[in-house]
């Protein structure tokens, strides 16, 4: 392992560390069972009513939402699932830190983070869409990473680069039907 790897490494350890040592160990504490919340809003459920809602209520950019939307979640969840086999990088709940999950994660391998990337690909195709909302969707989408961080399932690092594959694939899919 290089320098930099290393450097990199060891600041993904300690932002984690730090995360992990946030109160959320009390039992009936609010932080758990907020990013739980949070976390849950990224399952896909919730893009799926949205697209839906726009599809068949919004008159003016609802099916061309509703299509990029299609478009974006089609190529980012091969992609997700790809480098998941290719990193194979082992969930920081399941490695030294032997640390209990508050979510039951759906796989083993934690790089990228999936719920991270769907929350910003919504968030970047919302945005393009509706301007307005940036704040509220850009918000919300930041919380859903940090949610798996504080939830034991994911690094930062793996955070960071599931916002920037689903904000890469969301340009991409408004560049071709945007």
């Amino acid at each position: 392992m290089n320098k930099l790897t290393s450097a990199l490494v060891d600041i993904d350890n300690r932002l984690f560390k730090w995360a992990v040592e946030l109160p959320v160990n009390q039992q009936n504490a609010f932080l758990p069972k907020f990013f739980f919340l949070v976390s849950k809003s990224a399952d896909g459920y919730l893009y799926l009513i949205i697209a839906m809602v726009a599809y068949y209520f919004e008159k003016e950019y609802g099916v061309l939402f509703f299509y990029t939307a299609l478009l974006a979640y089609s190529i980012e969840i091969p992609i997700y699932l790809a480098l998941k086999q290719i990193f194979k990088r082992p969930r920081p709940c399941d490695v030294k830190h032997k640390l209990d999950t508050f979510v039951d994660p759906a796989d083993k391998f934690s790089l990228p983070s999936g719920h991270t990337a769907a929350a910003f690909l919504m968030a970047t195709i919302f945005t393009y869409f509706y301007p307005s909302t940036f704040f509220l969707v850009y918000g919300w989408a930041a919380l859903v990473g940090i949610s798996r961080v504080v939830l034991r399932v994911h690094y930062p690092s793996d955070v960071s680069i599931g916002a920037i594959l689903g904000v890469s694939i969301a340009i991409c899919s408004i560049e071709i039907l945007g």
